[in-house]
């Protein structure tokens, strides 16, 4: 959600400057996008995990497993936030 947060605000022109914002950030947004590119270009995720991820993360909320239209964008987004884990942990990013 943050890193979306932060791609929205940037297109919409915000800037950042290293050391200046009022909470301390693990990491640069584009490290996530960076993550996200290594796991699409070894195949363990599609553009279809990448769309969920930035539907739901512009929208600031998560797919609903109960929701039946939202099921399936609920099992992409899991797998993809599943299979992100690991990339964000070795860079330090997450814990």
């Amino acid at each position: 959600m943050w890193t979306m947060a932060a791609l929205i605000a940037r297109r919409e022109g915000a800037r950042y400057i290293a050391g200046k914002g009022l909470v301390s950030r693990p990491c640069d947004q584009d490290d996530v996008v960076k993550c996200l590119d290594g796991l699409y270009r070894q195949r363990r995720i599609d553009l279809a995990h990448a769309r969920v991820l930035r539907i739901w993360g512009e929208r600031q909320i998560t797919p609903s497993c109960v929701v039946a239209v939202e099921r399936f964008d609920y099992k992409l987004w899991t797998e993809a936030l599943g299979r992100l884990e690991w990339p964000l942990r070795i860079k330090g990013i997450v814990v």
